[in-house]
């Protein structure tokens, strides 16, 4: 049985009659940018993650960034992140002018390890930047504690962590701000590109918007230099309806993990995704950690089972991040990590069957 790593196609066939007439309402409305699909999609989906606002953009990079510049963040500031995380989060920060300073993770849930965070913090840091790696929820409360401690600002990159939860809230309900990605990958996706940023700060929020429409909340008026990054009215039609499905499709990836969870236990060698107390993970990757990685990747490959790694390297070690002079070892559980990742297929269509055709191969090739 041949096993995609992920499976997009199926999706759009069980909602396609819905897709398909929302997409055409835009086309027919003619109302393409700032229309009516986006205003509503912003309030279902700050109403979704619990909080007053959501501001459309472009992309999750964007969000991030947006979200920086809207708290204050710029030149000679600091914010604290994970080094195993997508570029974008540290993008982000270099993009308003700012340095990020990592911190290295924990080895059980790949989030930031919040029992470090403390012996970073310098006069010129600003903010801390969870990142809800895999759709893991980062460990909040410590989080909040220091920023309240140290009057710092709490940024949530919650672009793969779409309806988990924390402590029974959502996340992006828990910082100053939060930032989404609708990459079409992710668990809540579009079909393109697109972003949100939402907070409970009003002040925040009409921020992110000027800043997101060349700095302009006005037409023609113009407070500050922005950019252009929104997120276009087909795409929230899009979003519209696949949110009414997200908690639904969550709940379905929660027990394909569980199932891999269950075949793979009693693997040695293999270790298998960590939740902590209190928390609700939407995986929306399901990464393993196994030695010889890339060989058991290949073998897959051949069995027709598709993989990925996320990411090969961690940020520090990356070309871009030369500069900053961290060596190997600067962050030893991340690098342990990152050269240990495999992820396997995830998708909520993904059946048992499916699922025990990976872990058989896992265990033909590993034990």
């Amino acid at each position: 049985m041949k096993v995609p790593f992920l499976d997009l196609k199926s999706q759009y066939q069980q909602i396609k009659m819905e897709i398909d007439r929302e997409i055409q309402s835009v086309i027919d409305s003619c109302a393409f940018i700032n229309g009516p699909a986006t205003k509503n999609y912003e309030k279902n989906f700050a109403q979704y993650c619990g909080v007053k606002y959501a501001v459309g953009v472009a992309n999750g990079t964007d969000a991030l960034h947006l979200a920086i510049r809207a708290i204050g963040i710029g030149k000679g500031d600091e914010a604290i992140t994970a080094p195993n995380t997508f570029i974008a989060t540290t993008e982000a920060i270099t993009l308003a002018g700012a340095t990020p300073v990592f911190v290295d993770i924990h080895p059980a849930t790949y989030n930031i390890d919040v029992s470090k965070i403390e012996a970073k913090i310098t006069a010129k840091t600003k903010a801390i930047i969870p990142v809800h790696l895999f759709g893991q929820p980062a460990d909040m409360a410590p989080i909040l504690n220091l920023a309240k401690k140290y009057d710092l600002k709490v940024i949530e990159d919650a672009c793969q962590a779409h309806g988990a939860l924390y402590h029974g809230n959502r996340v992006g309900s828990f910082g100053d701000v939060a930032c989404f990605s609708f990459y079409p990958g992710k668990n809540l996706g579009a079909y393109g590109d697109g972003g949100a940023v939402v907070s409970n700060d009003e002040e925040i929020a009409r921020k992110v918007a000027r800043l997101a429409d060349h700095g302009s909340l006005v037409k023609y008026q113009h407070d500050v230099e922005g950019v252009n990054s929104r997120l276009d009215s087909i795409q929230a039609a899009i979003l519209n309806v696949k949110l009414n499905y997200l908690d639904q499709w969550n709940e379905r990836r929660r027990n394909n993990a569980y199932l891999y969870n269950e075949f793979l236990k009693d693997v040695e060698g293999v270790i298998t995704p960590a939740e902590l107390e209190n928390t609700k993970s939407v995986f929306h990757l399901y990464v393993i950690q196994v030695e010889n990685r890339d060989e058991l990747m290949i073998k897959l490959k051949e069995e027709g089972i598709g993989t990925g790694i996320h990411y090969p390297k961690a940020l520090h070690q990356q070309p871009a991040y030369e500069y900053m002079g961290l060596k190997a070892g600067s962050f030893p559980v991340a690098e342990q990590c990152v050269s240990r990742y495999l992820s396997l297929p995830m998708f909520p269509e993904l059946t048992e069957p499916m699922i025990k055709t990976v872990c058989d191969a896992i265990k033909k090739y590993v034990a």
